[in-house]
């Protein structure tokens, strides 16, 4: 049985997307809790695990630094799926009866429900975490009359015998988080060809060199949905770029459009043409 690594501990929004994905792969996976995303990515490079799933962009937050800047420093690693996870926000605590002073969870949940807590709890003090379920765990292990909630799935709080103050508190009933599936390079999968990324570096010392890069694209009908940047670490002013592109019915005009970035590149990596999956969380219902 194949091992896929995920965001730990149990309980996490993470975890939720892997248990997603493991119902719609061929062939079920063991799901292995990793501490971090980069302990997460090192463990498929290692060989400790066949894939792992990662997040790679929130709709509210914005990217997720770390799993560019490695997929970025990484030869040995290519995406195979993206899954696009409705993220559900729900504040939990011991008791509905208490009044709440104190509200954990990891940064991301805390600030995508910003406008939430602002409204209904001004005064709470808030305290960002390792993660959601180890904001559960704390508020699980005090007293019914501490004040305490937590903003997690509804797994982990029920998992540390809280009960749900409010369910879906993100500000925006949209929001989602893009994850990566990520196995190494000579990882076999036959799977559709929706989407691919590409990651360049420009030299941002010839004017016009990324409308050129664009240009590339745009004039073989090649889509770009998405464009990002990080520093690349080699200097100020030096970037990396990530292109999101939707895979052309003409795979040749990918393939064209990729060797003429090249050429206006310091370096290109394509990390893999992969399909993209829609879970059907996403919903205003309440979700666990």
């Amino acid at each position: 049985m194949e091992k896929l690594g995920y965001l730990g501990p149990v309980g996490t929004h993470s975890e939720a997307a892997a248990l997603y994905l493991n119902e719609q792969l061929p062939e079920r996976c063991e799901l292995v809790p990793l501490n971090n995303i980069y302990t997460a990515i090192h463990a498929v490079e290692t060989g400790a695990v066949d894939t792992c799933l990662v997040p790679v962009e929130n709709s509210i937050e914005g990217s997720i630094n770390i799993t560019l800047d490695t997929l970025a420093n990484s030869d040995g690693l290519k995406v195979i799926r993206e899954l696009i996870w409705g993220v559900h926000n729900h504040l939990m605590a011991k008791s509905t009866d208490t009044k709440i002073t104190k509200i954990l969870s990891h940064a991301q949940p805390l600030a995508q429900c910003r406008e939430y807590l602002m409204n209904h709890y001004p005064e709470a003090e808030q305290e960002a975490v390792v993660s959601s379920a180890a904001a559960a765990t704390h508020v699980g292990n005090m007293p019914a009359d501490s004040g305490w909630a937590a903003i997690c799935t509804e797994r982990a709080g029920e998992m540390n015998g809280l009960v749900a103050l409010a369910h879906n508190i993100e500000d925006r009933q949209n929001n989602s988080t893009r994850f990566y599936q990520l196995a190494r390079k000579d990882y076999r999968a036959e799977l559709p060809e929706e989407k691919t990324l590409i990651i360049c570096q420009i030299d941002g010392k010839d004017a016009g060199r990324l409308c050129e890069v664009l240009l590339e694209m745009a004039t073989r009908d090649v889509n770009m949905t998405r464009i990002e940047s990080r520093p690349a670490r080699t200097g100020l002013g030096e970037y990396i770029f990530f292109f999101d592109v939707d895979v052309p019915k003409r795979f040749v005009n990918l393939d064209a459009a990729m060797q003429g970035i090249r050429r206006k590149s310091v370096w290109l990596k394509n990390p893999g043409r992969f399909p993209v999956i829609y879970a059907d969380n996403r919903t205003d219902g309440v979700c666990k």
